[in-house]
């Protein structure tokens, strides 16, 4: 997201029309000048909230500088500036590194929201500092790319004080209408968005080694799109059924149960590799289902796969 071009919809364009800096709404901070940092400065702009940006590199910002904001000398004087700071970064190292350049003292009193993607326990490691300085700490994932920051499609995870979310809903909200809390464990914010991503780009590998399985016999990919659309619709309307077996630990086969799915899955890595195509992911999948298989749960549905894949041993 961080290597798209800045923000350019209407609603933060510089020549937008939008509300000047309120006294009512609680001043910001954006720590990170790159695209996404960009992109959430300008949605806070748009919205009114006086805000503050400070970038290790000179040479970025200027756009927002003109729009309103103030630039900050260091990343302490930036920290102070804001009721709500705002970090978001390359990785957790890039963040802490900046954070470590203000005072304690300077937090006391603020919200600190890092919309850095990293791991969960990465999350959890920056929410023991913030707890051993005394600021109130909300990690954040941002799900969208930077043309939807500040609109009410864009969809960003919180975890973390519940109280200081709520007590700044509305800000947070201004970055993206989906805003959601996840839950008081700093962690979840980056569960929800490795969970997503692990399916998102599955997903993804799936339909390009679809294409060029067919392609390999001359068809063309858009052939393929109105079915796989069809397809696409099957897949949404099993989520909902697939979760409630998954939580419950029960796969109750009412169609085809793994034995045979897996023999479909077998038949597919047969003609992948038939075809000099790679297909390792393929194979992977046939893995955990033929291990669930062995565990018990060949009469089950394609759910029970899950068990190969929470015990590879």
């Amino acid at each position: 997201m961080t290597n798209q071009p800045p923000l350019s919809s209407p609603s933060t364009s510089p020549s937008a029309s939008r509300p000047e800096p309120s006294e009512a709404l609680p001043p910001v901070t954006v720590l990170g000048l790159g695209s996404m940092g960009q992109a959430l400065a300008g949605a806070f702009l748009a919205a009114g909230h006086p805000t503050t940006v400070w970038n290790r590199s000179p040479g970025k910002g200027e756009d927002l500088v003109a729009r309103g904001a103030t630039r900050a000398a260091s990343p302490a004087e930036a920290v102070r500036a804001g009721e709500v700071v705002v970090v978001c970064v390359v990785d957790y190292a890039a963040a802490q590194a900046i954070l470590d350049r203000a005072d304690p003292a300077d937090f006391a009193g603020r919200l600190l929201v890092n919309l850095t993607s990293d791991t969960p326990e990465r999350a959890r490691e920056a929410a023991a500092w913030a707890a051993g300085i005394g600021v109130a700490y909300l990690d954040g994932s941002v799900m969208v790319p930077i043309q939807l920051i500040g609109t009410p499609d864009a969809l960003i995870f919180h975890s973390g004080t519940r109280s200081a979310y709520e007590k700044y809903e509305a800000t947070l909200t201004v970055l993206g209408g989906q805003s959601a809390y996840v839950g008081e464990d700093h962690g979840l914010a980056a569960v929800y968005d490795l969970a997503l991503l692990d399916f998102f780009w599955t997903a993804m590998h799936g339909m390009v080694h679809g294409f060029a399985l067919a392609a390999k016999d001359g068809v063309p990919a858009a052939a393929l799109v109105p079915y796989l659309k069809a397809n696409i619709s099957l897949l949404e309307s099993s989520v909902e059924g697939t979760a409630r077996d998954l939580d419950s630990g029960t796969y109750p086969a009412e169609a085809s149960n793994l034995v045979v799915e897996a023999a479909n899955v077998e038949h597919l890595v047969h003609a992948a590799e038939h075809r000099g195509l790679d297909a390792s992911a393929l194979r992977g999948v046939l893995t955990v289902a033929r291990r669930a298989i062995d565990l018990g749960h060949g009469a089950d549905e394609w759910a029970a796969s899950v068990v190969g894949i929470r015990d590879p041993a």
